[in-house]
């Protein structure tokens, strides 16, 4: 590897390190320059050469920085978001078990008694408005006689059929 690649691989790491390439090679693309443009543009020719390198290196060092910091803060940010899915996603699960038991709960329900209480439940219908609804209904004993056998459902256990 020439000194001067050395240098330039130091500098990614120590932009200050550049300083040594810019000290050695100055003067030859001044001469150069001025040659061909006069002194008055070599100095700027010279300065934007040297400046660009430098700029170049500076941005691909930000640029890396960035890059860890971002994956710095993806990891924190996976980190705070997987558990609140895994646990939305056992939320989900308990939800369906739960839904499939009180459906089969449901079934088991004669007419009369699902009425009644989806009524209840659903239609936000107080008793005696139940009683108006289903004529034979015995509204608030089937009601109370529900509300005792369906958490049993909920959790696994028989369903009691209150008639």
């Amino acid at each position: 590897m020439s000194p001067d690649n050395e240098v330039i691989e130091r500098s990614a790491r120590e932009p200050e390190a550049f300083s040594a390439l810019f000290e050695r090679h100055a003067t030859s693309v001044y001469r150069y320059a001025a040659q061909r443009m006069g002194d008055r543009v070599a100095e700027d020719v010279m300065s934007e050469t040297f400046l660009v390198g430098i700029a170049t290196r500076l941005m691909r060092k930000h640029a890396r920085l960035e890059a860890t910091a971002w994956r710095g803060l993806s990891t924190d940010l996976a980190a705070r978001i997987a558990p609140d899915l895994i646990e939305q996603a056992g939320a989900r699960v308990d939800a369906e078990r739960l839904t499939r038991r009180l459906t089969k709960a449901l079934r088991k329900l004669g007419a009369a008694d699902r009425d009644t209480l989806l009524l209840y439940a659903w239609a936000d219908l107080d008793y005696a408005s139940i009683a108006d609804a289903i004529p034979r209904a015995r509204s608030r004993t089937r009601v109370a006689a529900m509300s005792c056998s369906l958490p049993a459902a909920a959790t696994g256990e028989a369903l009691q059929n209150p008639n």
